[in-house]
């Protein structure tokens, strides 16, 4: 999907920032066919690619391992301190406390799978998506679904058409674009366009954002699964399919071990509900920000380096904090240069902030708190518009479940 959106673009910044040199070096040669003669390169793009030079100069593609040793140690306390207040808890109050250590694992675990994901650990692919695939069995989530749909996201961000991370009528749209006309989704190829159940769960957004966050990961089983049984070829679906059948059996073992049902369905809840910051964390970062139509890369209002810094935002935090955010709060960055090991973001962030005042670039980074009200503003706005919505505007058109709703007929 990424290389398919790509088709007839100009390529270069995308791939480079993908990729290792070992790959230029040893599979690009036989793909030679000429070279561009009358090639431009804009200012600030060539300031961006020096940037990357630095970067690679100082060593910051590299990992440091003793980072992923102190993560695996904090996330061993997480999970066995969850276990042990779960099963061992006196009380409900434990227990329920239990619950929710869970889901700071789950949301701590994330960020992890997130840096394998981008091979972004051991640098070399297999590896990396072998240890996220067996990893699921704590985690629940499968990396081939997440791959998919992550790198389509990195390349097209906040694409009304072909960005998935922004396809979710017909119950949130973060702008009115998502539903100005019907739009064929070219990521889960089917067309998309207003109705009356949109018209009234999209008018209601902003209220059932955060409920709906604390929900989403059940959804991203869902998806998982789906990916899992598709026909696509897919690495260590196996690996995968195994890892999360053991995450949903002891899950629902250690669910069920709750003494009453009231307790089991507040288990998952909680542990479910607190997870969902994950999720909230991540959509802060492109909800409120830029969104087109079709794809960018065609001039340098949108290149590769603009169409991110247009379509993403940075959250300010105190360097003591980033763990809490797990390097989501510098997605400038990962976003510009998606190779960079989490913990070498903050040191990458200075220089591009500096290419980005050289250029009179816009770099926004408000707070956690001000990026939770930008994105509820966002949703707000175009709620009321979607309540506006008629009957030949927007694509609208007569819903079976709006109708049936009304007892229409």
């Amino acid at each position: 999907l990424p290389m398919e959106n790509m088709a007839g673009k100009d390529c270069t910044d995308v791939f480079a920032n993908y990729h290792a040199a070992k790959v230029y070096k040893n599979m690009l040669p036989c793909y030679y066919v000429g070279e561009v003669s009358d090639y431009k390169v804009y200012p600030h793009v060539a300031d961006f690619r020096r940037v990357r030079q630095e970067l690679l100069r100082r060593g910051l593609f590299e990992t440091d391992m003793r980072f992923y040793w102190k993560m695996a140690s904090w996330h061993a306390l997480l999970f066995f301190g969850a276990l042990y207040m779960s099963l061992g808890g006196a009380s409900t109050a434990v227990r329920m406390a239990g619950a929710a250590v869970m889901g700071i694992f789950w949301q701590q675990l994330a960020g992890i799978g997130h840096d394998l994901g981008h091979s972004g650990v051991t640098h070399v692919f297999w590896k990396d998506h072998l240890i996220g695939s067996t990893m699921a069995s704590l985690m629940g989530l499968s990396t081939c679904w997440w791959k998919r749909n992550h790198n389509t996201h990195h390349v097209v961000c906040n694409s009304v058409e072909h960005d998935p991370d922004i396809q979710h009528m017909p119950i949130l749209a973060v702008t009115p674009r998502v539903f100005a006309k019907p739009y064929w989704s070219t990521y889960y190829t089917k067309w998309v366009s207003m109705d009356g159940a949109a018209k009234v769960l999209v008018g209601n957004q902003h209220f059932v954002f955060y409920p709906m966050m604390a929900l989403a990961r059940f959804n991203l089983y869902v998806q998982s699964w789906i990916q899992l049984f598709s026909k696509e070829r897919l690495h260590y679906r196996k690996v995968e399919m195994c890892a999360m059948t053991v995450y949903c059996c002891w899950v629902v073992k250690l669910a069920t071990s709750m003494p009453t049902w009231l307790e089991v369905l507040g288990w998952l809840l909680t542990s479910h509900a607190v997870a969902g910051l994950l999720h909230v964390q991540i959509v802060i970062s492109h909800w409120a920000m830029h969104t087109y139509h079709g794809h960018a890369y065609n001039d340098e209002t949108d290149d590769w380096y603009i169409t991110q810094l247009k379509t993403t935002m940075n959250v300010d935090t105190f360097p003591m904090l980033d763990f809490v955010h797990i390097g989501l709060q510098f997605q400038i960055e990962h976003h510009l240069y998606p190779r960079l090991p989490r913990h070498n973001l903050r040191k990458a962030k200075g220089l591009v902030m500096d290419v980005c005042k050289k250029h009179d670039i816009h770099y926004h980074e408000p707070g956690f708190f001000q990026a939770n009200i930008e994105t509820i503003r966002a949703l707000y706005r175009t709620a009321l518009i979607a309540k506006q919505s008629n009957k030949g505007s927007h694509g609208f058109y007569e819903s079976a479940l709006w109708d049936g709703m009304l007892l229409a007929g």
